[in-house]
């Protein structure tokens, strides 16, 4: 019989409740009607596309034929081709960027100085006005101005019209609905987001003389609580958010009110962790999936939100603990993100199973199974999946799947049990086990590294 394998849940608080788990893996809620409801499949794999060296990439940007990287000190236009050219240097050699353009320039921070990348001439200066504040963080763009934040400090500036390297000391407007500070600035639906440490402010363009911007309704309680954790999601945006009540949650901004995801056990998981304020985000459309990947750098977990399916999945890297994305850009409608460990940039891909030739291991740990409390005898488990889908020579000529399983709602496991998900061509292999033994209760665990396409639609038991 089939059993309800694939499931929604996150594995936190407790296992008994549910021991569910997806690494490296998404889901795909299919129409009604059709054979399976629920399908997992692999997340992309990594491509190298360029390496800047050692020490990870500060920023991301693109912008017409070009793709721009900050590596160290310098600034890196890349073409499509992956050939580099330096075109200019910075003041500071580490410690996140933030980017933004206005068509003809590309405006950057980097926390201690702004500079203003000028395409036409391929041209990268200091922003030298004496009427720049000190220690500009972040930097967005808003109908023909720079908007810019600083640190400790609850103002934003704004640039003369398209061009950013003239600053007024007298064009800046302060959140003054909370004493807090402005963590970022941020532009979304042609709006600018001050988003404070608790509370957050909306501003729109009024078009006045003396300074165009002002406040739109009432400021909203919850603030930002990991700067670098802001990404455009759909049609609007994500978070990490905090509210006075105090713990953080992931969120995501429904016209002026922020949402958040109601999963409690990621919700437990990301409070657990002794720090959040270095988090880390981006998004990205998967074949019409739009996914939020946040990254916890202190705890060193990873994890993705599937806004069509709303399930959270955990991304792994080999050799670490979280996955080894950081910065992601679109450049010429395809994704690229960098490695936080060194200076490459990937691009992802549907159709590679590694990253950059590193194994990806795909895990799905299934619902908890049970009879009504009788006890069991598992005479047969088989895992419903793609097969013949191994690789004509090498590593995944005969890719294998890992089976494991728990008789305590996954607090112990088996042994590993190996079986073939069959080689190239040969789709009519049975992935089985047979005499798993007998229990109460049992929890299925699956998992897959060799380097080949996985599609895991279910699973079924001959029981007794």
């Amino acid at each position: 019989m089939r059993i309800p394998f694939i499931g929604l849940g996150v594995k936190q608080k407790s296992s008994n409740v549910t021991a569910q788990r997806r690494v490296n893996l998404y889901l795909e809620i299919k129409n009604i009607g059709d054979r399976y409801n629920i399908v997992a499949y692999g997340t992309p794999g990594k491509e190298l596309f360029v390496n800047f060296g050692d020490t990870q990439c500060r920023g991301s940007w693109a912008q017409g034929d070009f793709m721009y990287q900050i590596h160290r000190g310098t600034w890196w236009e890349v073409n499509n081709a992956g050939v580099m050219t330096s075109r200019g240097t910075f003041l500071t050699t580490s410690g996140r960027c933030d980017i933004a353009g206005n068509g003809a320039q590309i405006g950057i921070v980097d926390g201690t100085y702004m500079y203003i990348y000028t395409i036409a001439t391929n041209t990268l200066a200091r922003v030298t006005d004496p009427d720049l504040p000190a220690n500009p963080t972040t930097i967005a763009f808003n109908d023909g101005y720079f908007i810019i934040g600083f640190a400790d400090s609850g103002r934003y500036y704004i640039s003369a019209p398209y061009d950013g390297t003239n600053i007024d000391a007298l064009d800046f407007t302060t959140a003054e609905s909370n004493p807090d500070d402005t963590v970022r600035v941020y532009v979304d639906h042609g709006e600018v987001i001050a988003f404070g440490e608790v509370t957050t402010e909306f501003h729109g363009n009024t078009g006045a003389t003396d300074f165009p911007y002002s406040r739109i309704g009432v400021a909203i309680e919850w603030g930002l609580a990991a700067r670098w954790s802001v990404a455009k999601f759909d049609n609007s945006i994500m978070y990490l958010g905090k509210n006075r009540m105090g713990e953080v949650q992931v969120v995501r901004l429904n016209g002026y009110t922020p949402q958040p995801i109601q999963d409690h056990d990621f919700c437990n998981a990301i409070n657990s962790y002794s720090a959040t304020s270095d988090a880390t985000a981006y998004s990205y459309m998967l074949d019409g999936h739009p996914m939020y990947v946040i990254n916890f750098p202190t705890a060193g977990k990873t994890w993705l939100y599937d806004g069509s399916t709303q399930a959270i999945s955990e991304l792994v890297s080999d050799g670490l603990t979280r996955d080894r994305a950081e910065i992601h850009v679109n450049y010429l409608s395809r994704n690229y993100v960098t490695d936080y460990t060194n200076g490459k940039v990937y691009r992802l891909r549907n159709d590679v199973y590694t990253e950059n030739g590193a194994p990806i291991r795909r895990t799905l740990v299934g619902k908890n199974f049970d009879n009504n409390l009788n006890r069991l005898s598992i005479l047969q488990f088989e895992l419903e999946m793609e097969r013949g889908v191994g690789l004509a020579t090498g590593q995944g000529s005969d890719p294998q799947v890992m089976l494991r399983y728990s008789n305590d709602g996954g607090h112990t496991w088996s042994d590993e049990l190996w079986n073939t998900m069959g080689a190239i061509g040969e789709y009519d292999t049975r992935v089985q086990w047979n005499r798993l033994g007998r229990a109460y209760e049992f929890v299925f665990e699956v998992s897959i590294s060799d380097p080949v396409k996985v599609t895991i639609m279910g699973a079924s038991v001959e029981a007794r």
